[in-house]
């Protein structure tokens, strides 16, 4: 090989290693980059570009359906355990307790931390997971949708284009579920209720799976379900046995946390309307009729178009 070609090789090689080098670099200043966002809060917070570990605690569906698999996930002693649901999607996912506990959550190391609400971060709780890792508070309260804070989780994950998508292929799923309700089961109303240590619970009509029957389905709210989450301060409302005899629901989806309760033998509830025309579903607590987002909500709407389209 002559002086001449050995010269533009060895200038070839040269600048291939100098490009190669400058994708890197640029790779790796990419990684390392921040973006800075205010929370709900009013924080300023300098969260990762491309965070790698978030403790999302309750906000798991969001983060799984965006495709951000959390370094933990929310957990309840001696009570409902894991979102079993996501199973599938958390497998190998260490627990975590839902308080959230300061060594516990510096053990998952995280490089992004996420609250699902205000009440997690109140009395000096903000500044001590902040010396952990950016912390950012995403959109809660009685006046937030889920798809509000679903967007805003997005947003903390730099996912707003995928969480859109599922949006999108979410209300077209809904779409068809309203067509194929209002043909077999128009002007029937439905109610949830969960049932644990032989007391019931009945959904607010704007919380967990109320959101998802009143709202996006549009299905009927039975009298007793508006009366009810007119008080609500939570999602799920303690209801007695007496309440219940006034439940004139022609569907009724049911948690079953307690199969063995008394009430169940408690000639008020077998004649309760829909238990009595047959019309009663049960679930237990590896279903997702306790939770909300995309993936809980997919699956409900499954469940009732299963039940109700017979």
């Amino acid at each position: 090989m002559n002086r001449k070609k050995l010269w533009g090789v060895g200038l070839f090689i040269a600048l291939f290693f100098t490009m190669f080098l400058s994708a890197c670099s640029s790779s790796q200043a990419s990684d390392s980059s921040t973006r800075d966002l205010k929370d709900s809060m009013g924080h300023q917070v300098e969260v990762p570009t491309q965070p790698k570990r978030v403790v999302g605690s309750y906000l798991e569906d969001y983060l799984v359906a965006v495709g951000v698999k959390p370094v933990v996930q929310w957990s309840v002693k001696n009570a409902s355990g894991t979102q079993e649901y996501l199973k599938k999607d958390l497998k190998n996912v260490p627990t975590i307790d839902y308080s959230l506990p300061y060594e516990a959550v510096t053990k998952a190391k995280p490089d992004l931390i996420l609250m699902g609400t205000d009440s997690q971060v109140q009395n000096g709780k903000y500044n001590q997971y902040k010396k952990i890792a950016p912390t950012y508070v995403v959109k809660n309260g009685t006046d937030v949708s889920w798809r509000d804070q679903f967007l805003d989780v997005a947003k903390a994950v730099n996912k707003t284009d995928k969480a859109k998508q599922v949006l999108n292929k979410y209300d077209k799923k809904v779409d068809s579920a309203k067509t194929k309700l209002n043909k077999q089961a128009n002007g029937k109303s439905v109610a949830v209720l969960w049932v644990t240590n032989n007391s019931a619970f009945i959904v607010s009509d704007k919380s967990s799976s109320g959101s998802l029957l009143y709202g996006d389905l549009k299905l009927k709210e039975p009298s007793l379900v508006k009366e009810v989450s007119k008080k609500a301060t939570a999602d799920w409302s303690s209801v007695s046995l007496e309440k219940l005899a006034k439940l004139d629901a022609d569907y009724i989806f049911l948690v079953n946390s307690d199969k063995d309760a008394d009430m169940f033998k408690d000639p008020v509830w077998t004649n309760i309307k829909a238990v009595k025309d047959g019309n009663l579903f049960q679930y237990g607590n590896d279903s997702s009729w306790q939770y909300k987002g995309p993936i809980a909500y997919t699956q409900m709407i499954d469940q009732v178009l299963k039940d109700m389209t017979k």
